[in-house]
């Protein structure tokens, strides 16, 4: 197969990157277009949740963009966030993000490595009794819920971010040979853009388990996955892709 052209669903990177080798190697041509974004509510959908942040004692997020959200909302509906706030973040990247709106103090702010399981934990014995506010977006799966009810946490989840679908309609897929897809909501993304898309020759990369099942859902073959022990990352996978098929 010749592969000329490479559509990945990510915003293009800031800098040089792995592809920047794929492109120089193999003479590619890649295109990054994100296929859907993250918005934040307004305020008027915030409060017709009927939720009230000063009666929680501790937020949980788990992105970055609920983490603007949240503070948002907070400056909007003149909410004054106290300092004895607990935040519990997934990963200690998105814990160290808090810096942008308040100052940072390791006694309030704690994070896990990734999971859902691993913040839960993060709480222990000794946050037990905190009230918590889960930043939630419009696509947070219901495991993050009932992990909570599981661990008999007296919480509640709010939407503080919404999924806007790009508008694809007039892309044209088939000129590219390869199309990586991150997350499942790439592939509504795409059904929802194009619901008699037809994959024809076009061979889709899988990031993720629950990506690769999304497209096989959605009636596509997934000729590429990562993560694996051979390509732990989707350039690597491109890479190994390529080198067999050059």
């Amino acid at each position: 197969m010749n592969v000329r052209n490479i559509l990945i669903s990510q915003p293009a990177p800031a800098a040089s990157s792995p592809y920047t080798d794929i492109i120089s190697k193999y003479g590619v041509n890649i295109d990054f277009n994100q296929f859907f974004y993250v918005q934040p509510v307004t305020a008027r959908e915030f409060r017709a949740q009927r939720v009230e942040i000063l009666e929680h004692t501790a937020i949980v997020f788990s992105s970055k963009s609920t983490i603007d959200a949240f503070f948002s909302i907070c400056e909007e509906t003149r909410v004054a966030v106290p300092e004895t706030m607990k935040y519990f973040c997934t990963t200690e990247a998105i814990a160290l993000y808090l810096q942008k709106h308040i100052v940072y103090r390791k006694r309030k702010i704690f994070f896990g490595k990734g999971t859902i399981d691993s913040v839960i934990e993060s709480i222990g014995t000794k946050h037990k009794n905190e009230t918590f506010l889960i930043a939630a977006t419009d696509s947070t799966k219901p495991d993050v819920l009932k992990a909570f009810t599981k661990a008999k946490l007296k919480f509640q989840s709010a939407v503080f971010c919404k999924t806007m679908y790009s508008d694809m309609k007039e892309w044209d897929f088939h000129k590219y040979q390869i199309v990586v897809c991150y997350s499942p909501l790439d592939v509504k993304s795409l059904v929802e853009n194009h619901p008699e898309f037809e994959q024809k020759d076009l061979k889709f990369l899988a990031f993720g388990p629950a990506t690769a099942k999304a497209l096989k859902d959605a009636g596509y073959e997934v000729e590429i996955t990562a993560p694996t022990p051979e390509a732990p990352s989707v350039a690597q996978a491109l890479l190994l892709y390529l080198e067999k098929n050059k």
